[in-house]
């Protein structure tokens, strides 16, 4: 019999942040009151001086067809901060401007990878990367990390999975699930198993902002020029600025890259929204300390989730230095039951916990990782209290 759906979508796996995001809208419409830590975008509206450009954008009449890349002014834009935030220098060649950063890393991929190639996505991952990868038809290879280093990839770990058919290494820093940022000898030590091995890195740096403590983010491209040719950078507008629906994000790579991502975008997409583009050009010109009184008020609530954390029995967690999550083990819990439930898993364990308590997180699973959830701090700190007030509460009705 004729397939008429392609293999390559046959065998990719629906989004389980977003199937945890629709049961809990689900019961939210039915007039329960649900406790979301499953956000992956601030609560925060976006910033008035940024929808104002939206909104100008539109009266003035910016409302046709863009270059494919993205207007010459955004990417100028672009230019001069990745210059001032990550000391890299892009020409405007070597800079395209997507419809969110998820898009660019999937045109990013298409444009690099042939079927079969492999790309290698340290665990626990970002859900969409390993899906993405398929739709080149190339292969993603996972390889595990270890949570006592925050489970960011060694180089003795991704040595043991190259072959000759490896063309990328995935890193994201600060990291989601886990909030992890790399330091500069780690990366360094990245940069060396991609030299020696001529491979592409893509570099995701959507949560750059959001670094905490005495962390700092550095860009795997800026360590010299050698692994800048070889890195596909990507950052975006959702996180920063919560646009998150506005789809704004780009990717700085050396021109031969960029003009392959470009190709492929002007036939699949023609260009990013024309009025999300001249939001974006505000957001980057204007005046960043929104920016931090957001990330300022992101802070307040991790350090109250991780405290609140180490008082309640059977959850352990990794300390965030980035982002807006918190990685949450929960393998003490496995083996225990809830009724007549039994809990072997973290999508058992996410969805008693939203059945029971009205809490939705998101299950490890997800992430490659099992005996893990994640949480978000992207919420109001009062639903934070409650729902892990939720949280504590069920565990203590479980045996």
């Amino acid at each position: 019999m004729k397939e008429f759906i392609a293999k390559r979508v046959q065998n990719m796996t629906p989004s389980i942040t977003l199937a945890i995001t629709a049961k809990a809208n689900q019961l939210k419409s039915q007039g329960i009151d649900v406790i979301s830590f499953g956000a992956g975008e601030p609560d925060f509206d976006t910033p008035e001086y940024i929808k104002k450009a939206g909104i100008e954008a539109i009266q003035k009449g910016f409302t046709r067809y863009t270059p494919a890349t993205g207007i010459t002014p955004l990417k100028e834009a672009i230019s001069k901060k990745l210059l001032k935030d990550n000391g890299l220098e892009y020409s405007l060649d070597e800079i395209i401007v997507n419809s969110g950063a998820k898009n660019s890393i999937s045109t990013a991929l298409q444009a690099v990878c042939n079927p079969g190639d492999e790309v290698i996505i340290p665990v626990p991952y970002w859900v969409s990367y390993s899906e993405m990868v398929k739709i080149p038809e190339a292969v993603p290879v996972f390889v595990k990390t270890k949570a006592e280093n925050n489970f960011k990839v060694t180089k003795e770990e991704l040595l043991s999975v190259i072959t000759s058919k490896t063309k990328v290494i995935m890193i994201n820093t600060p990291s989601n699930p886990v909030g992890a940022v790399y330091s500069k000898k780690e990366l360094q030590d990245i940069a060396e198993v991609v030299l020696e091995n001529q491979i592409y890195v893509i570099s995701d740096e959507i949560y750059e902002k959001m670094v905490y403590d005495d962390h700092k983010h550095i860009s795997i491209a800026s360590l010299n020029e050698k692994i800048k040719d070889l890195t596909i950078l990507i950052n975006g507008m959702s996180k920063a600025y919560a646009m998150t629906g506005w789809r704004l994000g780009y990717a700085a790579a050396n021109k031969e890259v960029i003009q392959a991502m470009g190709k492929i975008q002007g036939h699949a997409l023609s260009h990013p929204c024309s009025i999300t583009q001249y939001a974006g050009l505000a957001a980057l010109e204007g005046d960043q300390s929104i920016v931090q009184s957001m990330i300022k008020e992101f802070d307040k609530r991790r350090h109250y989730m991780i405290e609140r954390l180490k008082s309640i029995d059977l959850l352990d967690y990794i300390y965030p230095e980035g982002a807006f999550y918190v990685f949450v083990n929960i393998s003490k819990i496995f083996g225990r039951r809830f009724n007549d439930v039994n809990i072997n898993s973290s999508l058992d364990f996410s969805n008693i916990l939203l059945d029971e308590a009205n809490v939705a997180v998101v299950p490890g699973i997800g992430f490659g990782i099992d005996n893990y959830i994640r949480l978000s701090y992207a919420t109001s700190l009062k639903d934070i209290e409650e729902g892990l007030n939720r949280i504590e509460k069920f565990l203590k009705k479980i045996n």
